[in-house]
């Protein structure tokens, strides 16, 4: 089986659906807005990944996981491209990443700079501990109500 004969770039953006943000497993890197293009071109693959921000660790993870992700599926020639322009912003997260990211107790970014409600009982009532949580791109805020709490993906 040759991949150019059989390997599609919506074949290698749904493979890509399986690779998980090694920060935050319950999101795929495609979800989190990492992955920015796909190309196929006869038997190559050109996959587009941008950072979260400038430095981010989990970068030489993600590469790795693409790489070994779609060696799995055939794909033996393979370029990752590194793309830091435009930057990246929380607006390409899907809205199923969103939802994910709410589902594993994680408030998802919103406009307005703070979480609209707790991931854990859906209370309002919410204040921010720390402006920095469990990874550089999140905070620590608690709820006033059930007082868990939680991480809240920041706004980029």
């Amino acid at each position: 089986m040759t991949q150019a004969a059989t390997i599609t770039e919506a074949q290698v953006w749904a493979w890509l659906e399986d690779v998980p943000d090694p920060e935050i497993p319950v999101i795929s890197v495609v979800d989190l807005g990492v992955v920015r293009g796909v190309s196929v071109s006869g038997d190559q693959v050109a996959v587009t990944i941008t950072p979260t921000y400038s430095g981010c660790p989990a970068m030489a993870v993600i590469a790795i996981d693409i790489e070994t992700a779609l060696a799995r599926k055939g794909i033996t020639d393979l370029t990752l491209k590194t793309q830091i322009a435009p930057a990246w912003t929380t607006d390409w997260l899907s809205e199923k990443g969103r939802a994910r990211l709410e589902e594993y107790g994680i408030a998802p970014p919103q406009a307005a700079g703070g979480p609209e409600r707790c991931p854990h009982c859906q209370s309002t009532e919410v204040e921010k501990v720390s402006q920095f949580g469990s990874t550089p791109c999140k905070a620590q805020w608690r709820c006033t109500d059930c007082l868990e709490p939680f991480d809240y993906f920041k706004c980029i």
